[in-house]
């Protein structure tokens, strides 16, 4: 959505890199955004979309009716773009969020299972899938508190904790940068307005950048942070551990 959006991902191609366009999918639906597939695909640039699940019924408790069909219609218009058939350089990934407050299911078993489903369906194609558990923070706290559900699901998690995932989190390789610069150790902080502290107390910033001192900062945590190492993890990545 945001203006530049298009002469950064050209920079940032140019320039060699890897690029990963992180969308919902029914904005590629969007009359200014109808060309986005090809465009990408013509880039290289890998798509990551969010689909709470392969079936209606559950995609549209979380997002709202209509969505579903959105999704698939979006998904079609990204296989007709050369997404999801397995080429490197067109890369199509879902990453899916458990509706309710559950754990998210084993990835590997689940990609297999949305695949066969999606392709039998709706004919559409995807090359992988990864999962997330729900993070305590913003829209699903509040119908956490609203349903009652808080304080089990906090205790869901604390009883998942897996010291395994604590080496593959993403806040320990990745920072998360908001649309005027400032840093965050992920972007769960970056909802939670939770910048990231140096050891100098200066506020950190994209145009004062430090290598040195950002790998000698402590990093911020809070509750939140369990939703990430509980069973198999989070990451930016998808399950840190089967």
């Amino acid at each position: 959505m945001n203006p530049h959006f298009r002469y950064l991902v050209d920079q940032s191609v140019a320039r060699g890199k890897q690029v990963i366009d992180r969308c919902n999918l029914t904005v590629l639906l969007l009359p200014r955004m109808r060309d986005l597939p090809e465009w990408l695909a013509e880039r290289g640039v890998e798509v990551v979309c969010s689909l709470p699940h392969y079936r209606k019924l559950n995609t549209d408790a979380q997002r709202g009716d209509g969505t579903y069909e959105k999704s698939i219609e979006a998904l079609r218009r990204l296989n007709a773009a050369g997404y999801g058939k397995g080429a490197p350089q067109r890369q199509l990934t879902l990453m899916s969020n458990p509706v309710g407050a559950f754990l998210a299911s084993g990835q590997t078993k689940m990609e297999q299972e949305w695949k066969t489903g999606l392709l039998k369906n709706h004919g559409v194609t995807f090359d992988r899938l990864i999962t997330l558990n729900n993070m305590p923070i913003s829209r699903f706290l509040e119908w956490l508190e609203q349903s009652g559900n808080l304080q089990s699901y906090m205790q869901r998690l604390t009883n998942a904790f897996n010291p395994a995932t604590i080496a593959g989190l993403m806040c320990r390789n990745t920072l998360s940068v908001s649309w005027d610069g400032r840093l965050f150790d992920c972007d769960f902080n970056q909802m939670l307005d939770l910048e990231v502290q140096l050891p100098n107390g200066d506020r950190p910033h994209l145009r004062n950048f430090n290598a040195e001192w950002l790998a000698q900062r402590q990093i911020v945590t809070a509750r939140h942070c369990f939703g990430c190492t509980a069973g198999a993890g989070s990451s930016c990545g998808g399950a840190i551990s089967e």
